[in-house]
């Protein structure tokens, strides 16, 4: 296997605005993605009555939104991945987007738990292949200048998806019941699929990169399993995975169960959900996407490091609005508190998958985005949701009525442990990129 970093340097610090097609390139898949979210969502939005109808517990809801869901959806994008690297991503995007919506319309048929289940498994099937393929369709449209802020608008697909999911999810089941969002919103789904293959276009690989950022790989020399190898043997790669798995451990640890939490212990109606919470997601992590993007795309350009050590200042800042938010006796102060986690809480998200797709290959960028998704979302999405719910479970012959809010004072160290992580990556980063400089 021979991988080489090419070292040229380019003189031109404000590359070209991207064309139009990326644009709307860049507009279809942020839409996929509000309405990947939004499937995913769903359950964690309408928990309440989803729990008073099928019975299940606080554990088995965590599992259910957690675990469960993860298995399939971080392991099959693997696969998915590697296949997308050598097939049409587009179409690959278009036939995932088909299968969680259909999956998510049999959600609302169930009548078990068990079914429930099935049905929560098929929905992670179909969203192995939403999210990676899109990573690498971005990269090849936009240059790397210009990548996080495209990242970032791609990411706010979760606060949108989370905020319609909540106003539309929660207006919907207060109205008629909680099934029908997912026969509406699986619909949709269905449709948008088609959408996507008639209009987004399969950018070349590697297009927009430039000698100075682009990384090459012998076709004939690397495999699916030496792929595999070669991104957890790089001890970058491997930091940014853990470190944003610990982002994404509090960002699902919360969100999973926050309307359960509003609800239940301080008293917010479904009605005053669907208005009040849903402009919070909406404002608080939209903005803090977006922000992301432009502050990290400034500050990278100096210090390479800032990939990490914004994402680190910005869970440390947040640690201190998350507790009033667990503590406030009120939902209204509740929600002042939750705007600041909500705009800090995914400052990493659009900085780690910047950074991971320019280390590596325009050919690997959908299969290492995907092992990216693997350790970040089975650590963040398959841990954080079962850890809050056992938690729960667990605190409630001592807690009762307020078994959630010890969960989520039980969730608070992991804000010092990822700052911790990200910390250990920008020195991983200033150390590599010192090396580089000493081999020029």
């Amino acid at each position: 296997m021979s991988v080489e970093k090419l070292s040229t340097t380019s003189g031109d610090d404000s590359p070209p605005a991207p064309g139009r097609g990326a644009r709307i390139t860049l507009a279809m898949l942020c839409f996929v993605y509000v309405l990947n979210f939004l499937d995913r969502q769903l359950i964690s939005i309408l928990a309440k009555p989803i729990q008073d109808s099928l019975h299940i517990t606080d554990g088995q809801l965590g599992r259910l939104t957690g675990f469960y869901f993860a298995l399939f959806y971080c392991f099959i994008a693997i696969p998915i991945g590697w296949l997308a690297d050598h097939m049409n991503r587009v179409k690959v995007l278009s036939v995932a987007c088909a299968l969680w919506s259909a999956a998510t319309a049999a959600c609302g048929m169930v009548g078990s738990y068990g079914q429930l289940v099935v049905a929560r498994m098929m929905v992670g099937v179909g969203e192995a292949g939403g999210v990676p393929p899109s990573y690498a369709i971005i990269s090849d449209s936009f240059p790397r200048e210009r990548r996080t802020t495209a990242m970032a608008i791609f990411n706010l697909g979760p606060p949108i998806g989370s905020a319609l999911g909540v106003a539309f999810g929660a207006s919907l089941a207060a109205a008629f019941s909680w099934r029908i969002p997912f026969y509406v919103i699986g619909a949709i789904g269905v449709g948008t699929a088609l959408a996507v293959y008639l209009i987004v276009r399969e950018p070349d690989r590697g297009q927009t990169d430039t000698p100075a950022t682009t990384v090459r790989v012998d076709e004939r020399t690397i495999g699916f399993g030496a792929t595999i190898a070669q991104f957890f043997r790089n001890p970058v790669l491997l930091m940014a995975s853990l470190a944003s798995g610990a982002g994404n451990f509090i960002t699902y640890g919360l969100l999973n169960f926050t309307t359960l939490f509003l609800m239940r212990e301080k008293g917010m109606t479904l009605d005053e959900v669907a208005i009040w919470y849903a402009l919070v997601v909406g404002i608080g992590m939209s903005a803090g996407i977006y922000v992301s993007g432009r502050v990290v795309d400034r500050f990278s350009r100096r210090d390479k490091a800032a990939y990490a050590t914004i994402p680190a200042i910005s869970l440390l800042l947040a640690l201190p609005f998350f507790l009033g938010f667990a503590w406030a006796p009120g939902w209204q102060l509740a929600l002042a508190f939750l705007s600041m986690p909500m705009f800090l809480n995914s400052f990493f998200l659009s900085a780690t998958v910047t950074f991971v797709q320019g280390e590596v290959p325009p050919e690997r960028r959908v299969i290492s985005g995907a092992l990216l998704l693997l350790v970040m979302n089975f650590i963040g999405l398959g841990l954080g949701p079962t850890y809050v719910g056992m938690a729960s479970d667990f605190f409630r012959p001592t807690h009762g009525p307020h078994a959630l809010q010890a969960a989520y004072y039980a969730l608070a160290p992991m804000y010092v442990i990822g700052a911790a992580l990200f910390l250990l990556l920008a020195r991983l980063i200033r150390r590599n990129e010192t090396r580089h400089e000493g081999s020029l």
